[in-house]
């Protein structure tokens, strides 16, 4: 089993990535260096004397925070994503895939090129139309895919996020301090953390989350997982995909539009653009359950907000949650 990183020497990665064939002989590596910041995994741009390849690599904890275990499978979850939805319309929108190593749990794609994160949206607190459009169709299409009859449950990597999402940011004492993210904010989030009816709720969409259902999903369809380039979206990492109920997508998506612009007239344009019947009442309560665990849970975003802003979210987001 090779190991992957920065300071990986060129002729190592050269030698395997030739042995897989997914290198010519005469490719030399003129450059490694970092990708982006991933959170969960080891990704490497590799620029060779023809070409620029992303190489990913999982470990059996989370690469940003190395104190939490994380199911080292999860690469080939990923990869069965990409098979899964390689023959529809929307393979134009992930990136292609050019090998897969499950011993060495790697996996190999083409270089997108130089692309923008859409986390930018929470800056610019806006999104455009067609952009909008464009993720609600390609949600669609992921939805739509046949269910593949080999798709892991994917249940390791939905019991961490699961912990994340519907436990932690809602214990009162859970070892995080708020108030090192914002004075403030450690206060400010008691009265929900001590809310009994809202915790009850998100038990109950916790333990609808677990549970298995019949519709393919990306699993983190959030701004971190779209990329632009130009005027072209590309959606990245499906490394928590599994088969559950679509409005978890879409009310990830929603709670994340919402917390850019704090417009909670998302909802009716999802309801309306989305091209079959959600249940919005579930829907809505996703998004209120990751508003609110963005905002005091351990999953930070890159947000510049006052804690009047926070208090304004949080209290949209108790009524979407309790609705």
């Amino acid at each position: 089993m090779i190991q992957i990183s920065e300071d990986s020497s060129f002729s190592s990665l050269e030698n395997y990535l030739t042995s897989k064939s997914w290198a010519k002989e005469n490719e030399k590596i003129t450059k490694i260096t970092k990708a982006g910041e991933g959170n969960m995994n080891v990704v490497l741009r590799v620029t060779t004397s023809i070409r620029s390849l992303i190489i990913k690599q999982s470990r059996p904890f989370v690469q940003k925070y190395q104190d939490i275990p994380a199911p080292i499978e999860r690469i080939a979850v990923e990869k069965t994503f990409y098979d899964a939805i390689s023959n529809g319309s929307i393979k134009e929108n992930f990136p292609p895939i050019i090998g897969f190593d499950l011993e060495s749990y790697i996996l190999v794609m083409e270089d997108l090129g130089v692309c923008d994160d859409m986390g930018f949206i929470y800056h610019k607190r806006t999104i455009g139309d067609d952009q909008f459009e464009k993720l609600i169709e390609i949600s669609y299409q992921i939805h739509n895919t046949a269910t593949p009859t080999n798709f892991p449950a994917n249940m390791k990597m939905r019991e961490l996020n699961h912990q994340h999402i519907f436990v932690l940011p809602f214990l009162i004492d859970n070892g995080f301090s708020l108030d090192d993210i914002q004075k403030g904010l450690q206060e400010l989030s008691m009265s929900f953390k001590e809310n009994e009816n809202l915790k009850k709720q998100v038990t109950l969409i916790g333990e609808k989350y677990l549970s298995k259902g019949n519709t393919l999903l990306h699993g983190d369809y959030y701004p971190g997982s779209w990329m632009t380039k130009k005027d072209h979206l590309y959606v990245i990492d499906p490394e928590f995909g599994f088969v559950g109920f679509p409005e978890f997508d879409l009310g990830v998506m929603a709670a994340h539009l919402i917390i850019a612009t704090h417009n909670p007239s998302y909802f009716e344009k999802i309801e309306k653009t989305y091209p079959k019947t959600i249940d919005m009442k579930l829907l809505k309560k996703i998004a209120g359950i990751e508003i609110m665990r963005r905002l005091i849970g351990l999953a930070q975003l890159p947000l510049s907000r006052t804690l009047a802003d926070k208090e304004q979210l949080l209290l949209m987001s108790k009524n979407m949650i309790l609705s």
